[in-house]
């Protein structure tokens, strides 16, 4: 029987390559986020390839929508196997002294409390059906402290301390909780911050020891093995061109 995945926020970047990686390992796929256009055209894609997939649009800093992500998931797919919690927001860009309460307020809601609800009420699917595994999205920053990232940093060391602690809570229950904590990726949104020129591209690839960005395919491999490896839970993989071991 095919498995079952869900994966916020993915309608571009890591997600979407995420869910079609997913899809050629035979998994029926629930592609969410809050841009309809972009989460149909994912879909599409992994349905011309011969997949199984359904987009439902969700904004994770609502535990209400939240629920009804799940609701909506088990109703069509009548299952729970596997979560890639990947819905995230950086704001910040200035020293820890000039950062904005409101944009930190802001991360907290999506990076934290959108990871918090949706692992709550995976593993309450996951439980009804004997298990599954939960990869949760953290960052290099979220290892790291990194320059001009001190809100975003703090919200990504959250996900840490929740993936760590619930896996412990839930080993003995079949259910797996890991991470992954991706360096710099070629997305939408580090290019724009390229293309502003408010990050030039040979200051950031000069920060990893393989002197490039990562693709949001090799964040994906990443985030299968995961998944699918029986006997890893509560580890956090980097997945940052080396710049972890520095």
């Amino acid at each position: 029987m095919s498995k079952v995945v869900l994966i916020t926020g993915s309608t571009t970047g890591i997600g979407a390559s995420t869910a079609r990686l997913l899809s050629s390992k035979g998994y029926k796929v629930v592609v969410s986020g809050r841009r309809q256009d972009k989460g149909e055209e994912v879909v599409e894609s992994i349905k011309s390839s011969g997949g199984q997939a359904i987009f439902f649009k969700v904004d994770v800093n609502s535990e209400d929508q939240v629920k009804e992500l799940i609701r909506l998931t088990i109703e069509h797919y009548g299952r729970l196997d596997a979560a890639v919690n990947n819905a995230a927001c950086a704001l910040d860009d200035k020293i820890f002294g000039e950062s904005s309460t409101d944009k930190f307020r802001e991360m907290i809601e999506t990076n934290v409390f959108g990871v918090f609800w949706c692992m709550q009420q995976e593993i309450k699917a996951m439980l009804n059906n004997g298990g599954g595994s939960i990869v949760n999205l953290t960052s290099m920053a979220g290892l790291n402290g990194i320059p001009l990232t001190s809100t975003y940093s703090a919200t990504k060391h959250a996900v840490v301390g929740l993936t760590k602690s619930a896996a412990l809570d839930y080993a003995t229950q079949n259910i797996r909780i890991n991470a992954v904590a991706p360096g710099a990726i070629r997305t939408e949104i580090l290019n724009y911050a390229i293309e502003s020129g408010a990050y030039p591209l040979e200051a950031i690839e000069g920060m990893f020891p393989m002197k490039r960005l990562g693709e949001p395919e090799e964040v994906a491999q990443g985030i299968a093995f995961l998944l699918e490896n029986t006997y890893t839970t509560g580890t956090v993989l980097s997945i940052d061109g080396g710049f972890n071991a520095k």
